[in-house]
């Protein structure tokens, strides 16, 4: 029981790492928040926690951050991004979490950006016009978007994989028996 403790723990630290980018100085977007949000549907067996913590990270972090007008649809796509994950669960291939990264981003560059969501600060009108016109004015956090996703999820899935299952650590021996 211990090395199953020893993989938790240490899929644990990495989204605790990753948490913290959401706080430290950083270019729009580019976090991994989203990358941990993948990494947890992919990695934590149990789909409650896997669901649970990164919600959980958001709201810690929007704490100390402050709160905004479009946290339901933002905190829906990092939900939508689990379950891609759990998608990909017990997958060290590369090819599959890189599809799953963009996929994931491009869901969250579509509904976050929709005007529907900002319509109490008017920040774009309520038209097509106003949707495209809020599209075009995202292109730049969602290029930093993808980046950082796919930056992270290379450093978070990499990590994980080569100490879990590249190595002849209590963490290798544990994930080849029991398979995530």
């Amino acid at each position: 029981m211990i090395y199953k403790n020893t993989a938790y723990l240490f899929a644990f630290m990495l989204i605790i790492v990753s948490a913290l980018t959401r706080i430290i100085p950083h270019p729009f977007n580019f976090t991994a928040i989203g990358a941990m949000a993948l990494f947890s549907g992919a990695v934590i067996k149990d789909k409650r926690t896997a669901y649970l913590f990164p919600i959980f990270v958001l709201f810690l972090t929007d704490l100390a951050l402050g709160f905004h007008a479009s946290m339901i649809p933002v905190y829906g796509c990092f939900c939508i991004t689990v379950f891609i994950g759990t998608r990909i669960k017990n997958t060290s291939a590369v090819l599959p979490i890189v599809f799953s990264s963009l996929i994931s981003s491009v869901i969250f560059y579509l509904v976050t950006n929709l005007p529907f969501w900002y319509a109490d600060i008017s920040l774009y009108p309520m038209t097509w016009a106003g949707t495209m016109e809020s599209y075009k004015m995202a292109l730049p956090f969602f290029r930093n978007q993808v980046l950082g996703d796919l930056v992270y999820n290379a450093v978070l899935f990499g990590a994980y994989y080569f100490i879990a299952r590249g190595s002849r650590s209590p963490v290798a021996q544990y994930s080849a028996e029991k398979k995530y």
